[in-house]
């Protein structure tokens, strides 16, 4: 059972300490930058709006702005954040590989940069990455689909016939999540228990540009003409809980979920509501449920230190080579990784309600 961690709990004290140094006048006019990368998922709403509560808990205004998946815009959004002088930026690119001149200048000026659940690319001026253990997490997408598959009773003489999708080619953590997968899925499809039916296999095929669920329906939509009229898909590979939607939209227009006609294995991420109510429903199979709210507080406590001169908490130094050079060497991203949970019907409740309280039993209808 997942219990609500203890950096949850602490960004809890932290808000409250804030509270306190407001009532006595003592709040500072300084603001800490935050740019995420769309509001079109009520993911990324949330984890903005947490990391600004936690930020304002530490004394200093958070500045809050939304991309709306135009890289253009985030771009000028960190430009302006920069000359207002904020104290520190934390950033959740649209595009990982696009912030190269725009951390410079964030360099030049002094300000801490802090890249958000997505890894920023091409710059030595990326100061931490904060994030969840996304090859682990892409680990857990595919034990979904060996669990749902049943594909430990597969044979070569009845294989179970899957398709997969990837995430936006232009977010490093995509990468992490179909390896990671794939290298779940790697005896099964080697030992043709496991077959693609289309063949298509690659991020540089399977990819999903910016996550869009109607990109993926339309896929679907193809894959299911052109491979699919004679036999029967069992499973598919799904990277995020919108995806997942749009994959289950396109099953259900051929006919998937009714009688006679089960509902393939979809796996997903985020155990966003609407697809956590597709679980309850019995169309989207499971999701990884990442408590973005950890992430929040993790990050906070990063910014924390900084402005305080003490020294960051990380646990991995050695994975996240961002593509870019520091003193003649490649840089590897100092990180911190927090951890995920598989979610399942027979799990929804106690992990989602009972132990996390990431949600009420309203909000699901039970």
């Amino acid at each position: 059972m997942r219990k609500i961690t203890g950096i949850v709990c602490l960004l809890l004290l932290v808000m409250a300490a804030g509270l306190v140094l407001a009532g006595c006048g003592k709040k500072t006019s300084a603001s800490i930058g935050i740019a995420m990368p769309t509001r079109s998922s009520q993911r990324w709403i949330s984890d903005g709006e947490s990391v600004k509560a936690g930020v304002e808990a530490l004394g200093y205004t958070g500045d809050l702005q939304f991309g709306d998946d135009v890289i253009e815009n985030q771009v000028a959004q960190i430009e302006n954040m920069i000359t207002k002088g904020v104290k520190a930026l934390v950033i959740a690119s649209i595009d990982g590989e696009s912030l190269t001149a725009v951390l410079e200048k964030a360099h030049d000026a002094g300000i801490p940069v802090i890249a958000y659940d997505r890894l920023i690319r091409n710059s030595p001026y990326v100061d931490y990455y904060v994030s969840f253990d996304n090859y682990k997490v892409g680990g857990q997408m595919g034990d979904i689909m060996v669990k749902g598959l049943d594909l430990n009773s597969a044979t070569a003489a009845n294989p179970k016939y899957i398709e997969l999708f990837g995430g936006s080619p232009d977010d490093n953590n995509a990468y992490f999540f179909y390896n990671g997968a794939m290298d779940v899925l790697k005896s099964y499809l080697d030992a043709k228990t496991l077959i693609v039916g289309s063949g298509q296999e690659g991020m540089n095929v399977v990819g999903t540009l910016r996550w869009d669920g109607a990109t993926a329906q339309a896929r679907m939509d193809n894959l299911l003409s052109a491979y699919y009229t004679s036999r029967t898909i069992d499973g598919v590979l799904s990277p995020y809980d919108g995806i997942s939607l749009g994959i289950i939209s396109s099953l259900k227009g051929v006919g998937y979920g009714s009688a006679g006609k089960p509902m393939p294995i979809v796996g997903g991420q985020d155990a966003e509501l609407p697809s956590v109510k597709a679980i309850l429903a019995g169309e989207q199979y499971a999701t990884v449920f990442k408590d973005t709210r950890s992430l929040a507080a993790a990050t906070v406590e990063i910014l924390k230190a900084i402005i305080e001169g003490k020294p960051v908490q990380v646990n991995n130094t050695k994975d996240y080579e961002n593509g870019s050079q520091k003193d003649g060497k490649p840089y590897i991203v100092p990180s911190l990784l927090l951890q995920s949970t598989a979610i399942y019907q027979d799990n929804v409740k106690s992990v989602l309600v009972d132990d996390s309280k990431y949600y009420t039993a309203s909000d699901l209808g039970l």
